[in-house]
C-alpha cells in the first residue's frame, strides 16, 4: 500500500481538504485499496479540531467527504508514510527541519503543485484569512494538482485503471 501524507500548517485548511479530495478520487478509480491518505500539520495550533467550517462548506459543495481532526506531524509519520506533500515552502522547510531534529531522510517530499504543468505558482496559497472565494481557489488548485500527483504515482508504481 502506497501511503501519502498531505502537510499544511494548521492541519484545519489545505491539507485535509487535498487529502479528502485525493480519496475521493483513488475511490472513483477503484484504487482505494492500493492508497491509504492522510493529513497534518507543522504547527501545534488547531490539534484535534475539525476543519475550518469554510473548508467543509467546499468540499460539501463539491460533493467532497472529509472526516478530520487535526494533528500535527510527528516522526512517525516521516518514517511511515512513502509521500509526504507540502502546501509551501514554509511548510516543506518545517518537515526538513524536523528530519534533522530527529536525524532521519525521506526521499519523496514534494510540493503539491510540483506536479502540476505549468502552475501559475508553486505554493498552495493558506485561504484561512480570506474569503470563501479563497477556498473554492484551493479547491481547484487541489483538485488539479491531486490529478497530476495520481498519474505520477500510476506510473511511478505501474498501476494500470
Amino acid at each position: 500500500m502506497i501511503k501519502v501524507l498531505f502537510v499544511c500548517l494548521g492541519n484545519i485548511c489545505r491539507s485535509p481538504l487535498a487529502e479528502a479530495v485525493f480519496n475521493h478520487k483513488i475511490k472513483l478509480l477503484g484504487l482505494k485499496e492500493k492508497f491509504m491518505s492522510d493529513s497534518c500539520g507543522t504547527s501545534d495550533y488547531h490539534i484535534g479540531e475539525l476543519p475550518d467550517e469554510r473548508t467543509l462548506v467546499c468540499a460539501r459543495r463539491h460533493e467532497i467527504q472529509i472526516h478530520h481532526r487535526a494533528r500535527q506531524l510527528n516522526r512517525v509519520d516521516i518514517r511511515e508514510f512513502d509521500y509526504l506533500i507540502a502546501m509551501d515552502f514554509s511548510n516543506k522547510k518545517n518537515i526538513q527541519n524536523l528530519m534533522n531534529c530527529f536525524n532521519m531522510e525521506h526521499n519523496q517530499i514534494f510540493l503539491m503543485r510540483k506536479f502540476q504543468p505549468n502552475p501559475d505558482h508553486i505554493e498552495v496559497p493558506d485561504p484561512y484569512y480570506g474569503g470563501d472565494d479563497g477556498f473554492e481557489n484551493v479547491y481547484h488548485i487541489l483538485d488539479n494538482s491531486v490529478d497530476h500527483f495520481l498519474e505520477h504515482l500510476k506510473v511511478e508504481h505501474n498501476i494500470y485503471v
